[in-house]
């Protein structure tokens, strides 16, 4: 108990308020020493109508800013503002400082190698301010991070992450560890991070460059834009269009009433849409993609094991390179093919099956209701 009180002394003995009540500069500014810094392996911190940032640095110190501005709601006055607009938001510092004491818990300390920054209304209806923190800590930490209509921000840091809210982005950069995160109408933005990644979204994008691992990302009603990644991908949406590039690993792409593009993968590949075209360019690997009411355009720099191929009310066109042998079943409502030597089998305007030199990979296309064309070059 006693080194618990030494401690809040020392915290606020190192609270800095500033004269700003506006989110440019921090309201309070909490310092913790290297004594202290040292012990911290964990955050937890949550706010309400406030973004989180943490970020790990090798610093001798940790600090932890508050960023306090009022919320602009029509629908609530401060009891010290009755005679103001709803509208006005032109706080004082000291009017600030009065409504967190009245309406407000703020706890930022550090036990058990924990710190904490915690800021919530006493009254689970009160939402006259916006409480955001900013917090550098050692880069080894775990972090659980939670807050609602604001975003989340993670950068250099190793360890778990747990990040949760609704109505804001989650940005994760130079991460590794176990990441898991999920939002609501908001976008989700991951790059340069490994290992295990899970981040969930809906009725916004997700981004993700240059990262590597287990990587799990899903969202709705919003696109993928995702490039340069290694390991085993899921990538899946609704009602948003895939665009891959540079990957390679095992991969799986999903989506509805969108188009998915793929470029430069190596790997195995599985794709599937609805109400929407496919278009893969310079794959190595092998491919079964799936689609309805929408075309396919594919064309494979390699095919190891197989390529299944399949849309409904639309076309097929598959490019393979002219010197391997494959094993062929194409199935569509007419057939072309140019460049294809030495096949042996039987072909037939809506159908063909047989082998190209000496028999290979297996390829299989169903174009139900369009055509099929097979290039070899």
């Amino acid at each position: 108990m006693k080194k618990l009180f030494v401690l809040f002394v020392s915290v606020l003995t190192n609270a800095s308020f500033y004269a700003h009540a506006q989110s440019s500069e921090p309201f309070t500014t909490y310092r913790f020493g290297a004594a202290v810094a040292s012990t911290i392996n964990a955050v937890e911190a949550s706010s309400i109508n406030g973004s989180i940032t943490v970020t790990g640095a090798n610093v001798s110190e940790a600090v932890v800013e508050m960023y306090v501005s009022p919320t602009n709601q029509n629908n609530w006055r401060p009891s010290f503002f009755a005679s103001r607009s709803r509208q006005n938001n032109n706080w004082s510092v000291e009017n600030i400082k009065q409504e967190l004491d009245e309406n407000y818990t703020i706890e930022v300390n550090v036990r058990n190698g924990t710190l904490y920054a915690v800021a919530r209304p006493k009254n689970r209806n009160q939402h006259t301010l916006g409480i955001s923190f900013r917090i550098s800590v050692p880069k080894n930490v775990n972090n659980n991070l939670q807050t609602t209509n604001g975003s989340i921000q993670i950068s250099n840091l190793s360890g778990s992450q747990n990040l949760r809210t609704t109505n804001g982005s989650l940005r994760v950069e130079n991460v590794t560890g176990k990441i898991s995160g999920t939002t609501t109408n908001g976008s989700v933005t991951v790059t340069n991070s490994n290992d295990y990644i899970n981040l969930r979204t809906s009725n916004g994008s997700v981004t993700a460059r240059n990262c590597s691992g287990e990587i799990t990302l899903r969202t709705s009603n919003g696109r993928m834009n995702i490039s340069d990644l290694n390991g085993v991908i899921s990538a899946t949406t609704s009602n948003g269009s895939v665009d891959m590039s540079n990957i390679s690993g095992v991969i799986s792409a999903t989506t509805s009433n969108a188009a998915v593009t793929l470029s430069n993968i190596t790997g195995h590949l599985k794709i599937g849409t609805s109400n929407g075209a496919v278009r893969l360019d310079d794959v190595s690997g092998s491919v079964d993609a799936r689609t309805s009411n929408g075309s396919m355009t594919v064309t494979m720099k390699s095919a190891s094991d197989y390529v299944k191929l399949s849309t409904s009310r639309g076309n097929v066109s598959l490019t393979l390179p002219a010197d391997r042998g494959y094993d062929l079943n194409v199935r569509a409502d007419n057939i072309s093919t140019s460049g294809m030597r030495n096949f042996r089998g039987t072909t037939e305007r809506r159908s063909l099956n047989g082998t190209m030199a000496n028999g290979g990979a297996r390829i299989d296309v169903s174009a139900s209701g369009g055509r099929a064309n097979l290039s070899f070059n």
